[in-house]
């Protein structure tokens, strides 16, 4: 039985900056259908969702060229206003919240519901009062359909990143006329539970007749909940398939123009790393909104990769966060023997630690800066790098560009050069800024949390196995945190296991996926009678 086109797309070109990024590219979704789009950063993924969203930034740089068809109604769409009155919705890759604002304020925001007051019946609607406790209803319901148990009233500001993912999915899920969703990389900051939870709650939205347009690095997402998978490669439409007619493997092949190993482990065993500790964490606590720590303690060996791994909310993210000074912190930690000052991040920094930060755009960088002094300036403020030396101290920007350079090319920075502007990066590229700022301070410990989050699968594959090459080389001892349990075990020497802000216990990869999903779950003592060390 043939499905209708709910949306439709024909012949989409678009430039930036004399740059194509887009080639006639053609596809239809039908009606309660879920079209994956797949491709690396760059690709012109989320280049393409904009146009469909009438993004300002579309319009602002000379539109683009093709042809626009929803329910087979020729659409011209130049605001995200014009999107959502015709039943279009969109999560972004990048958060779209308003930090100050309660979560139940920010799902029904330009939705508010309002009841009459003593003032609004002599000078009218302008003077009617928000009803809360109606809002806080809708808000919860939107918020119980995926999952998330969270108190609707907590403000925006300060929620770890994979708990505003859900809350720009619900405040979409909160539209009523909804009958196209986009979903931009809804599931990159979110475990593999939650995660699971969400393509449930995509294949309720599809139940009702909504079409979703989905944009995954995950491929094994995308196998099991498409209908059809529309591949990009540099901004060209290069194939269209389906789950029953693909594989994993095929779809990678096509997205990068190349076949791409299956990642081995690359862990060394536990007698091949130095019996001697770099940090030593005693009883440490952080107040993180979400991912509160509650008392670690944890000792990390020079130069080994450990991962940090668990659940979203568990705490995880907390550790690094915490101990870089970025949220209040408590308890003992030591560097070399030496004690480390909490919350300051300029004394963590001083004591020779870097981090990349799960946050890119609110932490890790100067999105209206360029290239070049994103990578250079931590380096610049804490050590002086890149300065002349004289009478007064003046930039050197040839060193500081040669270096920018140099760091583009080690890390396949997808850009016009050292001086184009952050903000017009790709998400996944931005990410690349990130590690290059951290690795350019040359510290003795890095931090990286979340550190392919949003990147495609070529990209990841480069980033983990750069992480790994500065590991064996120079002897960086590297603490990396990630949903992602597959990344921690490919990489990493040991994984430490976080649950409901505790040390559940360290666990081998090579152990099995059953230890794994009992201390994710708090229940591996229980079943072994004994912790794992």
């Amino acid at each position: 039985m043939s499905v209708k086109n709910r949306l439709e797309m024909k012949n989409v070109s678009k430039e930036y900056y004399g740059n194509r990024v887009l080639k006639n590219v053609s596809f239809s979704l039908g009606e309660g259908q879920v079209l994956s789009l797949v491709g690396e950063n760059g690709a012109g993924k989320s280049t393409l969702m904009n146009i469909l969203f009438g993004m300002p930034v579309i319009h602002a740089t000379g539109g683009f060229e093709g042809e626009l068809f929803l329910d087979g109604e020729k659409v011209n769409i130049k605001s995200p206003e014009e999107a959502m009155k015709l039943g279009i919705g969109m999560v972004h890759q990048e958060f779209m919240l308003l930090p100050g604002f309660s979560i139940t304020e920010n799902i029904k925001l330009n939705r508010e519901v309002t009841k009459d007051s003593l003032l609004s019946r002599v000078f009218g609607k302008p003077l009617k009062w928000l009803d809360m406790p109606e809002m806080r209803n809708d808000a919860r319901a939107s918020l119980d359909a995926i999952g998330l148990g969270i108190d609707e009233m907590l403000p925006v500001r300060g929620l770890p990143v994979g708990h505003m993912q859900f809350v720009e999915i619900a405040r979409e899920l909160d539209k009523k006329n909804i009958r196209l969703l986009v979903l931009d990389e809804p599931t990159a900051v979110l475990t593999e539970s939650d995660a699971e939870k969400l393509l449930e709650s995509m294949k309720i939205l599809v139940d009702k007749g909504i079409s979703v347009l989905f944009i995954s690095h995950r491929l094994d997402e995308v196998m099991a909940v498409s209908d059809k998978i529309v591949i990009l490669r540099d901004g060209e439409h290069v194939a269209e398939t389906s789950p029953r007619e693909t594989t994993i493997d095929k779809i990678a092949e096509l997205m990068v123009g190349r076949k791409i190993e299956s990642g081995a482990m690359q862990g060394r065993p536990p007698s091949a790393l130095r019996d001697e500790y770099i940090i030593e964490i005693r009883d440490l606590s952080v107040d993180m909104p979400g991912e509160a720590v509650k008392g670690v303690t944890l000792d990390v060996k020079r130069g080994e990769i450990l991962g940090l791994g668990g659940l979203a909310g568990q705490g995880k993210i907390g550790i690094a966060n915490g101990i870089m000074g970025l949220f209040p912190s408590a308890g003992e930690v030591k560097m070399n023997g030496e004690p480390v000052r909490l919350n300051s991040p300029r004394a963590s920094l001083g004591n020779g630690m870097a981090f990349v930060s799960e946050d890119r755009r609110g932490t890790g960088l100067l999105l209206d800066d360029s290239i070049e002094f994103n990578i250079a300036a931590t380096a610049i403020q804490t050590s002086g790098k890149f300065m002349k030396p004289g009478i007064v101290t003046i930039l050197n920007s040839r060193e500081m560009g040669d270096h920018a350079r140099e760091m583009i090319e080690k890390l396949d920075i997808r850009c016009t050069g050292p001086a184009q502007l952050t903000r017009r990066l790709s998400g996944g590229n931005q990410q690349k800024v990130c590690i290059a700022r951290a690795i350019t301070l040359e510290p003795s410990v890095l931090f990286v949390s979340e550190p392919t989050r949003g990147i495609d699968i070529g990209a990841k594959k480069l980033i983990l196995d750069h992480l790994v090459q500065l590991n064996r080389e120079t002897g960086l001892t590297i603490i990396m945190t990630s949903s992602e349990l597959a990344e921690l075990r490919s990489v990493c020497d040991r994984i430490a296991i976080v649950y409901q802000g505790r040390l559940e216990g360290i666990l081998l990869p090579t152990d099995s996926d059953r230890d794994f999903g009992l201390m994710m779950a708090g229940e591996y003592s229980k079943f072994h009678g004994k912790e794992a060390v």
